[in-house]
C-alpha cells in the first residue's frame, strides 16, 4: 500500500501539479495555446494585450484551489471565478475554448495521465459555471 494522498486531499494536487513552479509552467502553456489556436481567438480577445497579470492570476488561483499556498487571495483578495467573468459573453464554444487550449496544456505537462484526467474533470466544473452565470446574466440584460 502505498503514502500516497488522493488527488483533492490536502495538497496532493498542487505537489502533483509541481507545486507553483509547475502550476506556472501549466498556465504558460494555456495560454500560449489561446494566442495561437484559432479556435481560440475570441476568448483571446477578452483579455488584454498582455497577458503577465492574467498569467499570474489565474497561478495563484490555482495554487490555492490545488491545495496549496492561497496566492491569489493573499496578493488580490478573495474572488467568485464565475462573477468575476459575469460581464463577458460567455457561452458553450467559449467554454470549450478555454477547455480546449487546457487540454493541450495539461498534455505537454510532465504530470501523470491519471493527473492530467483528474485536472481536466476538475476544471471543467468552473468552465461550465462561467458560462451558465454568463448566459444568465446576457439572458437578464
Amino acid at each position: 500500500m502505498t503514502n500516497t494522498l488522493k488527488f483533492g486531499t490536502l495538497d496532493a494536487s498542487y505537489q502533483a501539479a509541481g507545486q507553483l513552479e509547475g502550476i506556472i509552467k501549466l498556465v504558460d502553456a494555456f495560454y500560449d495555446y489561446m494566442e495561437r489556436l484559432p479556435e481560440a481567438a475570441e476568448i483571446r480577445a477578452m483579455h488584454r494585450e498582455d497577458l503577465s497579470d492574467s498569467r499570474k492570476k489565474l497561478s495563484y488561483f490555482l495554487s490555492g484551489w490545488l491545495g496549496g499556498p492561497k496566492l491569489y487571495k493573499e496578493h488580490f483578495g478573495g474572488i467568485s471565478i464565475p462573477q468575476v467573468h459575469s460581464h463577458l459573453k460567455v457561452g458553450a464554444e467559449q467554454r470549450n475554448a478555454w477547455m480546449l487550449c487546457m487540454k493541450h496544456a495539461l498534455k505537454d505537462q510532465d504530470y501523470s495521465d491519471d493527473f492530467k484526467k483528474y485536472m481536466f474533470e476538475q476544471l471543467s466544473v468552473p468552465a461550465e459555471r462561467i458560462r451558465q452565470v454568463c448566459s444568465h446574466a446576457q439572458d437578464s440584460e
